[in-house]
Parts: structure tokens; sequence; C-alpha cells
């Protein structure tokens, strides 16, 4: 196999924009020809470990592809997740991630990260799959966003977890029974339940 990457080729491989040297064995392409590559400016170095095709396009989430890459276990969630939806006003100056309790801390992120810990169901409830810049991410769905801006109220204020109720029932994203069920399955029904009803 040629040494030189081709966009064709990590689509075809489930790799995007941004990867990792591990990324590419089953393209039999080594860490050496990778190192050739970025001498020839096929691919950017972005970090320790962390790399980009430079045929790819800048786009407004890669940032995102890139934490998502650099730390594959993480659910965007939070801010994060409300911009990527399309809810409420925010922007973010940091990715929300979210890990498992018993995870450790990853180092040399390549973006400004703020990190908060799931455990039990909430590492499951409402997460769903989407693809950024060709590469795999876990995020909150709206539902379960919501109701995590309640749950870390304390990190941002309330002012934000209304404004994304608010907002994701009017432009029907979700509704009040899915918020609920999220609520119930994160343990803080009572707390949301006295926004939906004063709504």
């Amino acid at each position: 196999m040629s040494n030189r990457l081709s966009e064709a080729a990590l689509r075809k491989a489930g790799i995007g924009a941004f990867f990792k040297p591990k990324d590419l064995r089953p393209l039999g392409i080594s860490y050496r020809q990778i190192q050739e590559m970025v001498a020839d400016g096929t691919v950017e170095r972005i970090g320790t470990g962390l790399y980009r095709l430079q045929a790819m396009e800048p786009d407004e989430h890669e940032t995102l592809a890139m934490v998502a890459t650099a730390v594959p276990k993480a659910i965007l969630c939070l801010l994060t997740a409300l911009s990527i939806h399309g809810i409420g006003t925010q922007v973010p100056h940091e990715v929300w991630i979210a890990l498992d309790r018993k995870a450790r801390k990853p180092e040399r992120l390549p973006a400004k990260v703020k990190i908060v810990r799931y455990s039990g169901a909430m590492l499951t409830y409402g997460i769903e799959q989407q693809t950024l810049l060709g590469r795999p991410i876990r995020i909150t769905s709206p539902a379960r966003t919501v109701v995590d801006c309640f749950r870390y109220r304390n990190k941002f204020g309330t002012d934000i977890a209304i404004e994304a109720l608010r907002d994701v029932l009017r432009s029907k994203k979700t509704t009040v029974v899915e918020i609920t069920r999220a609520a119930e399955a994160c343990r803080i029904r009572t707390v949301v339940g006295r926004y939906l009803e004063a709504l």
C-alpha cells in the first residue's frame, strides 16, 4: 500500500480529519510513514499523538473533532451539546465532556476542556452517536442535555438551563415526556419537574 493517505481511504476506514497513529494500523500505515507525510505536508501534527489530514477543509466543529479524537470515550455534553444541537444562545469557550467517574483524567488535550463525571445510567441513557468531520462522537441527546444543565446548574447558573428548556420545547427538538424520562434516569425529576410545571 502507498504511504500516502487519501480522503477516500480514510473515509472507507472510518477515519476522519483527525486521527491517532493507531487509527491507521488497519490501513497498513506505520508511524514512520506518518512522519514522512508530516515532512511532505500531507499531514499536520496537532499535538502529542494527534494528527490532521491537510486536505480536510476547516470547519466550525474542528475543535470538537480534535477532542473526540484525543479522548474517544468522551461524551460531548452540557454547553457543548447545546451548541451542537442548536439549543439556546450559548457559545462555549471550552469543550464540555463527560467521562466515566473511574476514568483517568486525560492529559495534553488539544483544546481547553471542562470535564464532568458520569456513572451508572448516566453513562448510557440519552447518549447519541453522531459524526463530526468523519469522526464518530458520542453526545447527549437534546432531552438529556437539558436535564444535565439542571443537574450541573451550580457550574454555570440556572438561567442557562431555563433558557435551554424553553428553547428545546419551542423548537420541538424534544418533548416533555422525553425530558421527564431523562430526568428520572438521572435522578433529578423533582427539580426538572418544578420548571416544567412553571412553563
